[in-house]
């Protein structure tokens, strides 16, 4: 039986590469792509959801979403990671659908009420559509069936701070709402996805299967890999969103360890997310708040990557 997803995203050319496994794999019913701000302006991300249903020749229902963080001053989007048009700054095509008329909190909302305890809100980019949904209806925390986020840094220190992840520094006050409401929360972060590095021979095979979309997808990663050979010094990228599917399907690629998470919010550790681990004590209550969650600390990088050429080959664009 497929699993019923919300994909809320940035794209992005981690995210489009997650978003043709959302697209493609048989397991996952995708009911729709809600957009925020992060790796690119919201227009931005709405556009290129757009279009990468399009290119796999799908018709997705895609709802915008946050424009700017809760509270903060937004950050100018990363055009040296991502391209100034999220997918590497490569000609794109026109596109010929557009955006349904809810925002993406009452396309979440509504989604998860039709078919309670079925839908799991998989989230890459900053919160904010994910923490307005809950203020639209609360009840949400008891309906859906669970909750994937790809963001934070536990022990792996931060990508745009010293400590703190790119999702959870744009949007802290977002974030600090979504990890420690009472759903079943699973947090994929640095420490998993920087064990997952997708090389240039398998980015090839996927382009060779995804038709248009693989086109995209191979010349979107060109840009990336060059930014993360200067930046990590890998050959390759780290398919951070695509981690976050991978948790939903094959779990057991993960190491997880249940805990209590919260987000800094302001100051030099803006951004940093914190886990309380279930297993341990601390010299008073402050840092074990908030509803358990499962958090991935590890993850086998060679079966991750396996896994998504698996998907993307074996599914080619429809």
């Amino acid at each position: 039986m497929s699993t019923p997803i919300i994909f809320d995203t940035d794209p992005g050319v981690d995210d489009a590469q997650a978003i043709a496994i959302a697209l493609a794999h048989p397991d996952i019913e995708l009911l729709g792509l809600t957009t925020t701000f992060g790796n690119v302006t919201i227009e931005v991300a709405t556009h290129n959801a757009l279009l990468l249903a399009e290119l796999a020749g799908q018709r997705i229902p895609v709802a915008q979403g946050a424009a700017e963080p809760l509270v903060k001053k937004k950050n100018p989007p990363p055009g040296h990671i991502h391209g100034d048009n999220g997918l590497g700054n490569i000609a794109l095509p026109d596109i010929s659908t557009r955006a349904v008329a809810q925002s993406a909190p009452q396309f979440i909302v509504e989604q998860v009420n039709a078919r309670p305890g079925e839908v799991v809100l998989v989230a890459v980019g900053p919160l904010g559509n994910l923490a307005a949904a809950l203020q639209l209806d609360p009840t949400l925390v008891d309906k859906v069936k669970r909750v994937v986020v790809m963001g934070g840094s536990i022990r792996e220190g931060g990508n745009v701070t010293p400590v703190a992840e790119a999702n959870m520094f744009n949007d802290p006050h977002a974030a600090a709402r979504v990890l420690q409401a009472s759903w079943p929360l699973t947090l994929v972060g640095l420490d998993a996805t920087h064990r997952c590095v997708l090389d240039p021979a398998s980015m090839e095979k996927i382009a060779r299967a995804q038709g248009d979309l693989g086109r995209v997808l191979a010349e979107s990663y060109a840009f990336y890999r060059a930014f993360y050979q200067k930046a990590l010094g890998i050959d390759g990228c780290c398919p951070h969103d695509s981690c976050a599917l991978v948790w939903l399907l094959r779990p057991d690629l993960f190491e997880v360890e249940r805990g209590t998470l919260s987000v800094v919010t302001d100051g030099l550790a803006e951004g940093q997310t914190l886990m309380a681990p279930h297993s341990r004590q601390f010299v008073d209550g402050r840092w074990s708040q908030g509803t358990l969650a499962d958090v991935c600390l590890n993850a086998d990088g060679p079966a991750v990557i396996a896994w998504i050429v698996d998907t993307l080959t074996a599914n080619p664009a429809r």
